[in-house]
């Protein structure tokens, strides 16, 4: 058995071929129950939480027979320690015999896949002449989610807003170098104004993206807020929004989307649809002017559909023993 290292995931992958890998999967073929969320309460800093999300394939068409379970922690007091938040490891058997083939860097997978959801969901209800990006928080996501969303719009110019400057300055140099017009902001307010999609991936707790900034034909897209003390855009925002989300789960987990729905700011009624849904032909953006949101919380099938890319990718193997 193998293990995959995040270089070797990095060259293995990118975005045009995993955004469709993933919209393969979420049009079916693919198991994935509830995963498994435990609160870790940590002294004298912010709870750690600990996630086990399987997921395995149930049909041939749906790319061979895979089963894999990732392991994640998410440990916010890691920032002050010079270590990522998001942590983990998955595990890639083979669905024939349940023979383990390979272990992946799990924080360069979530990372990986998670932009291409964002992406996915975005080719679906961000406007097609969608050429303004915000990124909203600085960490190790948010490059990705910039190379994801500029690989299915026409991404001209990249605002960063982080709550630190120096990170995004950093971030905004990163992307220059990758030859991106990118740019670090201090008044997120005009920033959102201003763009086509609003893109988040941040630890907050309280909201960032107020409704009252949004205009026509904006796409807002929450990675973060993962749990129910964390929230990216307000009440106002939701109410405004034609709302999407990864699966199910982020109607009862996560913030955003589950917390409004909690309060009665929204009614299930106002969740449109979910990425299955979309990848099934619903439709998506219904008109130029209207504002769409994406919640993504994170959906074990996009790891394994990520993880049977690589490995092919990778070992040069189409299909499991």
């Amino acid at each position: 058995m193998r293990h995959v290292t995040a270089d070797e995931i990095d060259a293995a992958l990118d975005f045009p071929a995993l955004i469709e890998a993933l919209r393969q999967a979420f049009s079916g073929g693919f198991v994935a129950p509830m995963r498994h969320h435990h609160a870790i309460e940590r002294a004298g800093e912010a709870a750690a939480t600990h996630l086990l999300m399987p997921a395995w394939t149930i049909t041939p068409q749906a790319g061979g027979a895979y089963l894999g379970t990732k392991l994640v922690n998410v440990f916010p007091g890691n920032n002050a320690r010079g270590l990522p938040a998001v942590l983990g490891l998955y595990v890639l058997q083979s669905g024939v015999t349940g023979q383990p083939l390979a272990t992946l860097d799990g924080t360069r997978l979530t990372h990986w896949r998670t932009a291409a959801a964002s992406a996915l969901a975005a080719r679906f209800l961000a406007r097609a002449d969608s050429s303004k990006l915000l990124i909203v928080g600085a960490g190790a996501l948010a490059p990705f989610l910039a190379r994801a969303h500029a690989s299915v719009r026409p991404i001209k110019s990249i605002a960063v807003w982080n709550h630190r400057r120096e990170g995004a300055e950093k971030l905004a140099q990163t992307l220059g170098a990758g030859g991106f017009d990118a740019r670090a902001v201090d008044d997120l307010e005009p920033a959102a104004r201003e763009a086509d999609i609003i893109s988040c991936a941040t630890l907050s707790t309280v909201p960032l993206i107020a409704g009252a900034w949004l205009r026509e034909g904006q796409h807002v897209d929450l990675v973060g807020a993962f749990n129910m003390r964390m929230r990216e855009a307000d009440d106002a925002a939701l109410k405004r929004a034609r709302i999407f989300v990864d699966t199910g789960a982020a109607l009862s987990e996560g913030g955003d989307v589950a917390l409004g729905l909690r309060s009665g700011a929204i009614a299930r009624a106002d969740i449109v649809g979910d990425l299955a849904a979309l990848c099934g032909g619903a439709a998506g953006r219904g008109s130029p002017i209207e504002i769409t949101l994406f919640k993504s919380l994170g959906a074990s099938i996009e790891d394994l559909a990520a993880a049977m890319l690589i490995w092919r990718r990778a070992s040069g193997v189409s299909n499991p023993l």
